[in-house]
C-alpha cells in the first residue's frame, strides 16, 4: 500500500509540474495559441494542484494509521 502512495504521490506531482511548464512555454511562445489555451493551462494546472493535495493528504492519513 505504501509503495502506490508513493507512486500515486509523484504522478500527481508530476502532473502539476508538466501542466506549470507547458503553460508557461506557450506563454514565452505567445501568438494565437497562448490566447486560446492560456486559461485552459491554468484551469488544468490548479485541477492538478487540488489532486495532488487530496493524494498528499490520504497518503498522510494512511501512513499515520
Amino acid at each position: 500500500m505504501e509503495v502506490f502512495l508513493n507512486i500515486l504521490i509523484v504522478l500527481s506531482l508530476a502532473a502539476v509540474l508538466i501542466i506549470l511548464f507547458t503553460g508557461l512555454f506557450t506563454m514565452a511562445k505567445g501568438g494565437d495559441f497562448n490566447k486560446n489555451n492560456a486559461n485552459r493551462f491554468m484551469r488544468y494546472r490548479v485541477i492538478a494542484q487540488g489532486i495532488a493535495l487530496v493524494v498528499l493528504v490520504l497518503a498522510l492519513l494512511a501512513k499515520g494509521s
